[in-house]
């Protein structure tokens, strides 16, 4: 099978470049992706995302884990990574965050030139439609649908008027002018039109409706085993699908879009990384390239629970399933209640200092109780506020446990592997217990869960003993112009000619905000690379 370009992964970057590449009809283009095509109730409606996080089954969820975390009392994380096309934005709490404009200076500043924020925003705008219309910083005429949510619990409201006990003013529109604040997130779900009320995951913004488009072929529950390269350059692919192994050619470059965990799994798997790991496991050495896999970081997220006398939030208890049920027929003929929510409704950006040019902690308010993932379940009626470090100085790496390609690679977050990252996450949960604490949320305020005996060294020891990711692993393929960069800024792999990598792992740090939007924004960017080339060529 021949194809212009062939595309690794039908996550949320993967989806945006089958879309934007397949535009120009004098091309062939192939997307493979492990998963289905993720169009199932459990996607499309947004409640459904407390049974696809758990991983219990493992349904579009890959269901990771980190090998044992000395930072966190040597715990193995859970690591859920969409699996289906729109990768995790088919299983994610759809909340659209750019992040802070700076952050993106800031790749620039690290050799990944041309990636600044004015340069980044044109992208961000075009993926966008966004239900408050059209202006300097939103587009109106993207594929993506973005939307304030429709009717959020009063509970979310009575949170932003909570945080105003330490300080952080009520926000409206954390991708507008400011960041910092306290606010509902607007979300990636369908607006307008017959889905109203439906999650728009990337593959449904961008590729379900192009999937019979004849110069587009999508590959389902096919797994790549490697890139095929001949005399320096990437020529193809060799996937499974069921049985049968197929070889994919590429007339002009393979993409690798995985994700953090996958994308530098498949680059060792067919020789590119370093040296050493590649000979111990007796993989040829195709291209040696230290960085691959290295510089993993992610944001460790510390949550603080409370059961609720109220009613009107999520419960598993008879009462709270029935109320559940009769949000789902209300969602299925109106788009909106209940069974609409994120659950992670509102959120907060604030300065652990107020001597800082911006946020560096981040507070996401979830509408039910979340212990571990949501793998412990609470029978109690309640809610949970979320807290993360924005930009952590831990690095981690990506390895192969061995040559099997459907085997799960061995992830190293190392979280709180820098004590930096300690006393800032226990400096935001001091913060977090403020807000809780505060007057505006004592109708819902219960019983704390796992509630700390108030020494400093009690706080720190439950961080230690229940902190973990609140999914936005980034960086293991970084973009840069130094020895250790995987990718140069047009997102090609150094030393290796057809190969690009498009998706989180290019970050060369992680954003002050959840990842999706950014993601996103990246594929966006690089189809406009990828197609300049091909004319140029």
């Amino acid at each position: 099978m021949i194809f212009d370009y062939v595309i690794l992964g039908g996550g949320s970057a993967g989806a945006v470049l089958a879309a934007r590449l397949s535009a120009d009809a004098r091309v062939r283009v192939c997307l493979v992706e492990a998963g289905d095509q993720a169009r199932d109730i459990l996607v499309r409606a947004p409640a459904m995302v407390a049974a696809m996080v758990p991983g219990r089954p493992p349904v579009h969820n890959w269901a990771l884990h980190t090998v044992p975390q000395p930072g966190l009392n040597g715990r193995r994380g859970f690591q859920p990574r969409g699996r289906g096309l729109g990768g995790s934005s088919a299983i994610n709490a759809m909340l659209y965050v750019r992040g802070h404009p700076a952050d993106y200076d800031d790749w620039a500043d690290q050799g990944a030139e041309g990636w600044d924020w004015a340069s980044c925003l044109p992208h961000f705008i075009a993926a966008e439609r966004n239900m408050c219309g059209a202006d300097a910083l939103h587009g109106a005429a993207g594929p993506l649908q973005v939307g304030d949510q429709r009717r959020p619990r009063p509970i979310s409201r009575a949170f932003v008027e909570a945080c105003g006990a330490v300080g952080c003013a009520p926000n409206g529109d954390f991708n507008g002018a400011e960041q910092e604040g306290a606010g509902l997130y607007q979300v990636t779900q369908f607006w307008d039109g017959p889905r109203k009320g439906e999650r728009c995951s990337a593959a449904a913004a961008y590729l379900h409706p192009l999937m019979n488009r004849p110069n587009l072929t999508v590959l389902t529950r096919t797994r790549a085993e490697r890139v095929l390269i001949a005399d320096g350059r990437a020529t193809g692919a060799l996937v499974a699908r069921g049985r049968r192994q197929i070889r994919l050619e590429a007339r002009r470059e393979v993409i690798v879009s995985g994700g953090a965990f996958g994308s530098p799994q498949l680059l060792l798997l067919s020789g590119v990384g370093p040296a050493d790991h590649l000979r111990d496991l007796g993989i040829p050495v195709r291209h040696d390239l230290p960085g691959v896999g290295g510089n993993l970081h992610d944001h460790l997220d510390y949550t603080i629970s409370y059961t609720s006398p109220r009613r009107d939030v999520v419960g598993l208890n008879p009462r709270g399933l029935l109320r559940m049920a009769r949000a789902a027929a209300g969602w299925r003929r109106h788009g909106e209640g209940l069974f609409a929510s994120p659950m992670a409704e509102g959120g907060a950006f604030l300065r652990s200092d107020p001597g800082l040019a911006r946020p560096d902690l981040q507070i996401h308010f979830v509408v039910g109780i979340v212990d571990q993932h949501m793998r412990r379940p609470h029978l109690a009626d309640g809610w949970s506020a979320h807290i993360c470090v924005l930009r952590p100085w831990s690095r981690g790496t990506v390895r192969l446990a061995g040559t099997d390609p459907f085997a799960a690679p061995l992830i190293d977050p190392g979280f709180l592997a820098d004590p930096r990252d300690a006393d800032l996450l226990f400096k935001g949960a001091r913060l977090l217990e403020r807000i809780t604490e505060a007057p505006a949320l004592a109708p819902w305020r219960g019983r704390r869960l796992y509630a700390p005996d108030g020494s400093d060294a009690g706080l720190m020891a439950d961080i230690r003993a229940r902190a973990d990711t609140i999914y936005h692993p980034v960086g293991t393929c970084r973009m840069g112009q130094d020895d250790l960069a995987v990718v140069d800024p047009q997102l090609r792999v150094r030393g290796v000619a057809g190969l690009r990598v498009v998706d989180a792992s290019v970050m060369p740090t992680l954003i002050g905000g959840n990842t999706n939007a950014p993601t996103i924004m990246i594929a966006e960017r690089a189809a406009q690379m990828i197609l300049r080339d091909a004319d140029a060529a």
